[in-house]
């Protein structure tokens, strides 16, 4: 089989039900790909599109098998219960995507207490609980990989200033990377990160004062970036804190236009990139 399909098998995505998560699926899904998509939305939400079921249909409708299960990524027997569950349903699991992600883009004073647990819960705690909890199946894969959705190390105080606890939550899933890495290279375990050189047009961004779509390019460019990543051989290609149009142009797509939200417009930089 070719190592440019993810064919036969099966991701893990955390926060998968929408967004960039989702795109990866579907992506994913085409080769024909199994998913297992863990996340919290269950019951459809007015202010967000987008279920685990709905994201379940999505998929299979795209050529792959889907297993939905509701899990908060805080909560460790919900997490082992899932990857128990993954590997009874696929065999086992060759891939994990970090992609769950909480955000408040708030100065220390306006940051309650209660979302800096949230975003220390889901983006640090939840990315290293994944990781420990695939691990024993990652061992077993053909060409396991970890990727995890989180920016470049970069410790410049500009990037921390307006948002100390978000960037230090975003910052946390990016030491995984480093330290698993190392940590897992003797196992022939890839783990690298992967961030957007763009803003990405997402529900998610309503959370971000004063961004318009226009401006923004469309999660496939993640999910392209993504699975461009995953087919790689796993010994070969890790520790890498990756951005998703340099790993599209290596891999000989030079038109990224396609991707933009509204073609022509600027496109805005994502945080954490000069």
């Amino acid at each position: 089989m070719p190592m440019n399909t993810l064919h036969g098998k099966t991701l893990f995505i955390t926060g998968g039900s929408r967004g960039i998560g989702l795109a990866i699926a579907l992506r994913a899904a085409r080769d024909g790909a199994n998913i297992v998509i863990a996340a919290k939305t269950a019951e459809p939400n007015p202010k967000l599109p987008g279920t685990i079921f709905s994201a379940a249909a999505e998929i299979e409708a795209a050529g792959g098998q889907a297993l939905p299960l509701q899990v908060d990524i805080r909560d460790e027997a919900q997490v082992v219960a899932a990857v128990e569950a993954a590997a009874r349903r696929f065999g086992g699991i060759d891939i994990l995507v970090n992609n769950a992600s909480a955000i408040s883009l708030t100065d220390t004073a306006t940051t309650p207490m209660k979302r800096f647990d949230l975003m220390f819960g889901v983006n640090v705690r939840g990315t290293f609980l994944c990781s420990q909890a695939c691990l024993a199946h990652l061992r077993r894969a053909a060409n396991p990989h970890i990727l995890t959705l989180s920016p470049p190390l970069d410790m410049q105080a500009k990037w921390f200033a307006p948002h100390v606890a978000y960037t230090m939550a975003k910052f946390g899933m990016s030491e995984c990377v480093l330290g698993m890495a190392e940590e897992f290279r003797a196992a022939g375990i890839a783990v690298n990160a992967l961030w957007p050189r763009t803003v990405i047009h997402t529900a998610a961004l309503a959370m971000i004062p004063g961004v318009e779509a226009k401006f923004c390019r469309k999660p496939e460019i993640m999910a392209d970036a993504a699975h461009a990543v995953l087919t790689r051989p796993a010994r070969e290609y890790t520790g890498q804190f990756l951005i998703d149009e340099d790993v599209l142009k290596a891999a000989g797509r030079s038109d990224l236009s396609g991707y933009a939200v509204a073609p022509g417009q600027p496109l805005l930089p994502d945080l954490f990139l000069d």
